[in-house]
């Protein structure tokens, strides 16, 4: 992909807005789920319910079925770095931290895309912009993590550091998904939640047996429905169209957008605290995925 073609459109950044209010809104709707429901069944019910509400979405269409058998272990792979394994880390950490939280150590997803992709690809190489931005949002990422480790008791370190375990598979995922550039977006959303479906469903199984599990609430079945349908079929559907019209590195720039909407949805439906470092975090790492798009850099350089 040439320059040009990577930068993102309107479209592409209509896209991206739509997409950040709808992962944001996963970080709320799982925070409500974990509560009832361990993670692994969480996982499972995230992803394979999207996974069936897609296929009957597409019942057979843009040739879906012999897609998926002739590239079924890319899609596992993909299912499992942009699935499995980031929602499972993710779904953990909020058992012991907030939304708002969890949302803004995940949005250090492009630092990470941004690296990965100087490695793995020839066309989203690192330059000293995206150097800079790198290093803001790390900065931005320690400020966010040092007061909460500090003043908040019930949240450890380790639940603080799976959502950036999570980023960094994401950033892999991003990387990875590049290969699927010439598959319809729908086909590629349900081939990767099928793939991760079926690699969660005996995790789950053996790990949590939720034919133990008491009955959920009326709230939580409502909460696991949203985020089903709303925040992972509906989500990757747009997420591989930004994939493909824009790169890897910019798709990811979709983690600026979530951590506002997680947080307000946190604060107004779940009594979470919105302090003062979280903006300042957050604002540091905004100013770092500034910079990892340029156009700060490209708008000065016109201007001169």
């Amino acid at each position: 992909m040439s320059s040009a073609a990577a930068r993102l459109t309107p479209v592409a950044w209509a896209l991206l807005f739509v997409l950040g209010l709808l992962w944001g809104g996963s970080f709320f709707f799982a925070r409500i789920a974990v509560q009832e429901i361990p993670p692994f069944t969480l996982v499972f019910l995230r992803l394979g319910l999207a996974a069936l509400a897609l296929h009957i979405y597409l019942h057979g269409r843009n040739g879906t079925y012999a897609i998926l058998a002739t590239h079924w272990r890319a899609f596992l792979v993909m299912g499992f770095l942009n699935n499995a394994l980031p929602h499972t880390l993710i779904f953990f950490g909020q058992t012991e931290i907030g939304a708002g939280l969890a949302s803004i150590l995940n949005a250090t997803t492009p630092i990470w895309t941004v690296i990965i992709a100087n490695q793995w690809t020839s066309d989203e190489k690192l330059t000293g912009a995206k150097l800079a931005g790198c290093a803001a949002g790390l900065v931005g990422t320690c400020i966010l993590i040092g007061p909460s480790t500090i003043t908040d008791t019930a949240a450890p370190l380790w639940a603080l550091l799976l959502p950036i375990g999570a980023a960094i598979s994401y950033g892999i995922a991003g990387t990875y998904g590049k290969r699927f550039r010439g598959i319809p977006a729908p086909v590629t959303a349900t081939g990767q939640l099928t793939a991760s479906s079926l690699m969660i469903l005996p995790v789950s199984l053996v790990a949590d047996q939720p034919w133990t599990l008491a009955a959920p609430s009326a709230h939580v079945v409502m909460a696991i429905v949203a985020l089903a349908l709303l925040s992972t079929a509906l989500a990757y559907l747009i997420f591989f169209r930004v994939l493909a019209l824009a790169g890897a590195t910019n798709a990811s720039l979709v983690t600026l957008l979530i951590p506002p909407s997680a947080i307000l949805l946190g604060v107004f439906f779940l009594g979470e605290r919105l302090e003062w470092t979280d903006i300042a975090g957050m604002a540091v790492i905004c100013a770092g995925l500034l910079l990892l798009d340029g156009r700060i850099l490209r708008t000065r350089t016109t201007a001169t």
